[in-house]
């Protein structure tokens, strides 16, 4: 008798799962394939790039034929410091919705909730990066410098506002287009701070790569930072832009200093007094005296104004650097800069990181990575957050993933085949070079390539820099288009 009510138990059981299931089958009807069944919305086409967290891949999509790159990213949770870096990233992307700042486009939904292994993570396709760009274009324009300069500024000013640090900021990390658009990128080591006051330590010896880290990281003077570091790895960014060579490449972190204090001079003694590292002060005062070479010795060929803000930029003292706001405001960018089209925003809830503050497990950083994931799923979330998805957490959705990854197993497979077990890299990106014109001679309106919905004239005219064939290139040099209506999409591609 125990034994029937048993199976009739599991029966009911069953079948409930099924009904609901179907219910929830037939109350989305199309829509659920279409939104779970996403593997033909994107056709992989090479691979572009390769890295410690994965390989990414060009992709088109076949109805609108946009193009996009998706990263791959497999066994992400063997380390859990590794999958919380990653989480951290995504997160911060979304919540960091601005024109100089990667864009994901779309995270493909898992096969299943409780053990999926993989990511897929579609961004918007960029050409290069910064790093190659200033490898092969040696005849950058003062336009170029300032255009490239005030894109990386503008992004830090919505960065900081919102109270976060990248750290790491360098050429490799500036994703670039031929039209001279630069998205900041690679937010796997940048941390919030929810205090308007100095953050604490939360550093490591990597943190910000050597040739661009702030004087006081190299040599831990502070036990707190601000968004000065920032400043100075952009300050030394807009140097190499000026020259094409890094401006400190120091061989260890002593090295460093010495290339930083060879051109800078040695901190003032007040300077030096206010650093709380005793060893730190011991080893400034110990430094044989150096006189700061002006900066017009060093870049005889550059702009005085570019060379005035960049001597602020890589101030020694980080309280003497200005903030990003700041520098927006600087006289260089007279004509280009407008406070209009520099947005800030709120500072990020520290709700958001709240799993920052607690020890996790492997799936607990699964199930934030999946709660993450549901984002970029309306319907899905909306049944998470109501609990109706709790019956089907080991559900195997209808996922893209498995196309996704026969795809790239197929071109893995081609490039070790050809014996070029390599990826492909990205084209090196020439840039435009210099002619003057304006959107008005061009009949342009550089805001309908930006959202559809934005029909407003620019409101001050603009120059931009014309490739050999003089087509006029739209988001280019020293243009900065009517911002579109609130509710539209405000990011660039």
């Amino acid at each position: 008798m125990e034994e029937c009510e048993l199976l009739h138990i599991c029966a009911g059981m069953e079948m409930l799962m099924n009904v609901c299931f179907l219910r929830q089958t037939i109350m989305t009807g199309k829509e659920f394939f279409t939104e779970y069944g996403e593997g033909s919305k994107y056709q992989i086409e090479q691979v572009v790039g390769k890295g410690s967290y994965g390989v990414v891949a060009s992709a088109v999509c076949p109805q609108t034929r946009r193009k996009v790159a998706i990263k791959k990213m497999t066994n992400v949770f063997d380390h859990v410091s590794d999958a919380i870096r990653i989480l951290r990233e995504i997160k911060l992307l979304r919540l960091l919705r601005h024109p100089d700042v990667v864009q994901i486009k779309h995270i493909m939904l898992p096969p299943c909730r409780k053990e999926f292994k993989d990511i897929y993570v579609v961004f918007e396709l960029m050409e290069s990066d910064l790093h190659h760009v200033l490898k092969v274009n040696d005849d950058l324009t003062p336009q170029h410098h300032q255009f490239f300069l005030y894109q990386l500024l503008r992004g830090l000013k919505f960065m900081h506002s919102a109270h976060v640090f990248h750290r790491d900021l360098k050429p490799k990390n500036i994703l670039a287009n031929a039209d001279c658009k630069l998205k900041i990128c690679d937010f796997g080591l940048a941390r919030v701070s929810f205090t308007d006051s100095p953050s604490a330590v939360f550093w490591t010896d990597y943190v910000a790569t050597r040739w661009y880290r702030a004087p006081e990281l190299c040599g831990s003077f502070y036990s707190n930072y601000t968004p000065a570091i920032d400043i100075w790895s952009v300050g030394c960014i807009f140097a190499e832009m000026l020259t094409g060579k890094p401006l400190f490449p120091g061989k260890d972190v002593v090295h460093q200093l010495e290339l930083v204090t060879d051109l800078l001079g040695t901190p003032s003694p007040e300077t030096i007094a206010m650093i709380p590292n005793e060893k730190a002060r011991k080893y400034l005062s110990n430094m044989r005296r150096k006189e700061p070479v002006p900066l017009s010795k060093k870049f005889p060929n550059a702009d005085p104004l570019a060379l005035g803000l960049l001597q602020h930029l890589i101030a020694f003292d980080p309280k003497n650097r200005p903030s990003a706001e700041e520098a927006l405001a600087d006289p260089y960018f007279k004509g280009l800069a407008n406070v209009e089209y520099e947005p800030s925003r709120q500072p990020i809830s520290k709700l958001e990181f709240e799993f920052e503050r607690r020890k996790l497990s492997r799936e607990d950083v699964r199930e934030l990575m999946y709660r993450e994931i549901l984002e970029y799923h309306p319907q899905m979330l909306q049944e998470y957050l109501h609990g109706e998805e709790n019956l089907n957490s080991h559900f195997l959705y209808p996922s893209g993933v498995e196309q996704f990854k026969q795809q790239f197993a197929c071109l893995q497979g081609q490039d070790e085949d050809e014996g070029n077990p390599q990826p492909m890299k990205r084209k090196y990106t020439s840039l435009p070079r210099e002619r003057v014109c304006t959107y008005e001679e061009e009949g342009i309106n550089p805001c309908s390539d930006i959202c559809p919905k934005a029909t407003a004239q620019v409101k001050r005219r603009g120059s931009c820099l014309l490739r050999s064939d003089s087509i006029c290139a739209s988001r280019c040099v020293g243009v900065t288009p009517t911002p579109p209506p609130k509710d539209c999409d405000l990011l660039v591609n």
